[in-house]
């Protein structure tokens, strides 16, 4: 079965191409503030529902259906590949990922195996296969978790504040760091290219936490890992995201890397990131507690986002994050309308 024709808009303004309108999507789209999603919630756990490709096709599609974005995200969490290398995770209501038997030496590292897609995690596969063949009309962006925000987790044993233990490692233990930045790296590619291989038309890796290094750290213990990440991905020849949190003063090392599109967080100004000589397409980066604000406050951030994003071209309109559960749903519909016909009458005038 051929895949369906889809909207390419997104993928026209990752590529930095010339679009009728700002495309857009929100990080954390599908689920949580939906109350379909809630419903399916009260069944079943989160890895419940990403084993069960129809339901989690369902999930990934609902904020298309319902808010008219330009693109999907597969529903799934960064711990998804995890358990295939050896790692006790559980999602916990409340608290997050919960790792049982958590990294504390050499040793814990070189006890990691390696994943295999097709073997381990068939069922996210299938999901992409069944939504980017018979469901989708937008394209759908894979992603995955990037080595340090893996690691966070798997050096703290869960959530944290200021990831002391993961600093401390990386610090104290630096042979094994570096190893475990390997094994990450290689579980990374090896399940990006099995998700664009199933049918993911663009990737975005999530670095939540590295925003917790200086940028004299990053560049010796994180860079050359993530370029070579997106040196193996770049032969894909799919859009490839990077975003993280609180991380805008790597923004500029994230622009020297092999990838398309820069995310950037609320605390960075889109026009501040110009500046600064970033010239790559940019994603973002409405603060989402403005979601919860009046629409006339909505309005305003968002055409102050727009009209700095439009100003060199190469721009998607998204949130500086997630969407959060208390936001409704009728607000990120019509927050998409309003994107979609002021970008496209600010082109026509122009």
């Amino acid at each position: 079965m051929s895949e369906r024709k889809i909207n390419d808009t997104f993928l026209k303004a990752c590529r930095g191409e010339e679009t009728d309108y700002v495309p857009v999507w929100y990080m954390r789209q599908a689920g949580r503030s939906q109350p379909e999603y809630r419903a399916i919630k009260e069944k079943y756990s989160l890895f419940e529902i990403t084993h069960q490709p129809e339901l989690c096709a369902y999930v990934t599609r609902l904020p298309v259906e319902q808010y008219g974005v330009d693109a999907a995200i597969l529903y799934k969490d960064i711990m998804t590949p995890l358990p295939a290398i050896g790692v006790d995770v559980e999602i916990k209501s409340g608290i997050g990922p919960v790792i049982g038997n958590p990294i504390r030496s050499l040793a814990d590292v070189e006890r990691l195996g390696e994943i295999d897609p097709e073997q381990d995690v068939p069922y996210v596969l299938d999901t992409i296969k069944l939504l980017t063949k018979e469901q989708l009309n937008v394209p759908l962006i894979g992603f995955t978790g990037a080595p340090f925000t893996l690691a966070s987790y798997m050096i703290e044993g869960g959530p944290s504040r200021n990831y002391n233990k993961t600093k401390a490692f990386m610090y104290s233990e630096p042979k094994a760091w570096f190893k475990l930045m390997d094994k990450l790296a290689e579980t990374s590619i090896a399940y990006v290219k099995a998700q664009i291989r199933a049918g993911a038309k663009a990737i975005q890796i999530f670095d939540s936490w590295v925003g917790a290094l200086n940028v004299a750290d990053y560049r010796y213990y994180i860079k050359p890992v993530m370029e070579k990440i997106f040196t193996e991905l770049k032969t894909e020849k799919v859009p490839l995201i990077m975003f993280g949190v609180g991380a805008s003063h790597l923004a500029k090392e994230w622009h020297d890397l092999p990838l398309d599109v820069v995310g950037l967080d609320w605390r960075l100004p889109i026009q501040e990131a110009r500046s600064q000589g970033l010239t790559k397409t940019l994603q973002g980066n409405l603060d989402p507690a403005i979601l919860l604000s009046s629409w006339e406050v909505i309005e305003e951030r968002a055409r102050e986002i727009l009209n700095q994003g439009m100003d060199q071209g190469g721009y998607i309109f998204n949130l500086g994050h997630g969407v959060f559960p208390e936001v409704n749903p009728e607000t990120l519909k019509k927050l998409t309308s309003f994107v979609h016909e002021y970008s496209s009458n600010a082109k026509v005038k122009a």
